[in-house]
């Protein structure tokens, strides 16, 4: 049934011109839908400049795809009582290795399925994996013994999510 929802979604958000990052059936019926600009591969090696992950989602993008959505499922036939879509927000899950390409640089929470060097959480700045280490992900971060760096592939990982930057200091003083 999953499957069925991950493709009418997904097909649905792509066709639109976004990028699904997530959904979820939530208890009472209620869908929720989480979307994001599409990544474009740079074409050069060089990481994006730190925090650009590109535009902002809008409301007037969560309201088109909401409406669309809307009609799908009616179309589908898919059960639902309420249906949210938004951005994935600050702590957004990283998912696809496209994800930790395009946010290298920025500051990620790793949960690995199994202990690292008696460790499961890390906390650090994504690295952009080198281009002969295909499926190899790199976190930098502070270990016990000073600086480090983990090494970790999609498949080793439980949930990897960007840690939000907040910034409540006012530009004007």
């Amino acid at each position: 049934m999953q499957l069925r929802w991950l493709e009418c979604i997904q097909t649905t958000v792509e066709g639109l011109g976004y990028e699904l990052v997530d959904f979820k059936l939530v208890g009472r019926g209620l869908f929720q839908v989480f979307i994001d600009t599409p990544f474009v591969m740079p074409a050069s090696s060089e990481p994006h400049a730190e925090g650009s992950a590109g535009p902002c989602i809008t409301i007037e993008d969560c309201e088109k795809v909401s409406k669309q959505l809307s009609y799908v499922f009616e179309v589908e036939h898919i059960d639902y009582e309420r249906l949210e879509v938004s951005s994935p927000g600050l702590d957004r899950p990283l998912k696809k290795h496209s994800d930790f390409i395009r946010f290298a640089g920025c500051e990620a929470k790793v949960t690995l399925k199994k202990m690292v060097d008696g460790c499961k959480q890390y906390r650090g700045i994504l690295q952009a994996p080198k281009e002969d280490a295909e499926g190899v992900l790199i976190l930098n971060y502070m270990g016990q013994q000073g600086p480090a760096v983990l090494h970790f592939t999609l498949g080793e990982i439980e949930r990897a999510q960007l840690v939000a930057q907040v910034d409540f200091r006012s530009s004007k003083r």
